[in-house]
């Protein structure tokens, strides 16, 4: 191959490799994984494997580039989210979580936030019969426990980091989204963000903002979901709540989101013939809450090869 042909750097790519930064953050999210991996283990939660490919996935509620994979005939979609696997797993087992890897082919404008990659690893989890208050709970004394366990095992690499991360102190504060709205604007999670110096649910989301999945209020109005802001402008880590499990719900949710129930046919097939159970669960940006424990200005050095929007890369 001509030399000119390859696309890719490789003097970046060997550059980031060697990066003493990037060699300390990963070591961190490696550190973040075994604590919260053990934890839910001790919380009772059953390990699974991630889905990768399926004939459904989550429709998502902002754009992504889609991929569709035929094999042999047989379409097949890269999983934005494991939502309905989740869903459906606890046909079988009360409290199941995976550590999922995702892409997500985010547009290119996502390339400077320096929270997005398009490849990249969320925890994710769900409970039978659970509300979006044990969720959150549930999310509070793992977080705790994590920033614990990295200041304890990780003090050589986040004293080269020169950050000291601050063990988050549970209950979180809660934000209504329509509070929000009204104290910062419509784009509020930059300059929420940057006024908290701590963690912060924001809850109460309106049901256009997210998808057909995320239960109802009883007001009509408002979902029973939340997200986890993390302070200091690194903005959302966690999304995530109660989910419609009625099939008559669910329908009635797709029609006002404009999904195509044929796009979710088997999905939906299980649920008026066989019933899923009522849940809540949530998924966490494993580098996205690295790149906040670690201070750094990009997640993209939380990944030995990381992919940005808009970048090539090995």
């Amino acid at each position: 191959m001509a030399e000119s042909s390859i696309v890719v750097s490789v003097e970046k790519v060997v550059k980031h490799l060697k990066d003493h930064k990037v060699k300390a953050a990963v070591k961190v999210k490696s550190e973040v994984l075994r604590i919260a991996e053990n934890f839910l283990k001790d919380e009772g939660y059953v390990e699974l494997l991630p889905t990768i490919l399926s004939t459904v996935t989550d429709p998502l509620n902002h754009d992504v580039y889609e991929v569709t994979v035929d094999y042999n005939g047989l379409p097949y979609r890269l999983t934005q989210s494991m939502i309905f696997h989740k869903q459906l797993a606890l046909l079988a087992f009360d409290k199941i979580f995976i550590t999922s890897p995702n892409i997500r082919l985010e547009t290119f404008d996502k390339s400077t936030s320096g929270r997005h990659l398009f490849e990249f690893v969320q925890i994710d989890l769900e409970a039978r019969e659970a509300t979006r208050e044990d969720i959150m709970n549930l999310i509070e004394r793992l977080f705790v426990e994590i920033f614990k366990g990295v200041r304890e095992s990780c003090k050589e690499e986040l004293e080269f980091l020169d950050v000291d991360p601050e063990i988050p102190k549970p209950p979180f504060k809660k934000v209504k989204y329509l509070d929000a709205v009204k104290e910062y604007g419509e784009k509020f999670e930059d300059k929420l963000s940057m006024d908290l110096d701590q963690p912060a649910w924001l809850i109460d989301i309106p049901i256009l903002k997210r998808e057909f999945y995320d239960k109802l209020s009883p007001n009509g109005e408002t979902l029973l979901d939340m997200d986890l802001i993390l302070p200091r402008g690194y903005g959302e880590v966690i999304s995530g709540g109660e989910r419609e499990y009625e099939y008559d719900s669910i329908l009635r949710r797709m029609a006002i989101k404009g999904n195509d129930p044929e796009n979710f046919e088997w999905y939906l097939k299980i649920v008026k013939e066989y019933g899923i159970p009522p849940s809540a669960g949530c998924g966490f940006g494993v580098e996205r809450l690295t790149r906040y424990i670690c201070g750094l200005d990009h997640v993209k050095y939380t990944r030995l090869f990381p992919k940005v929007p808009g970048e090539l890369w090995v």
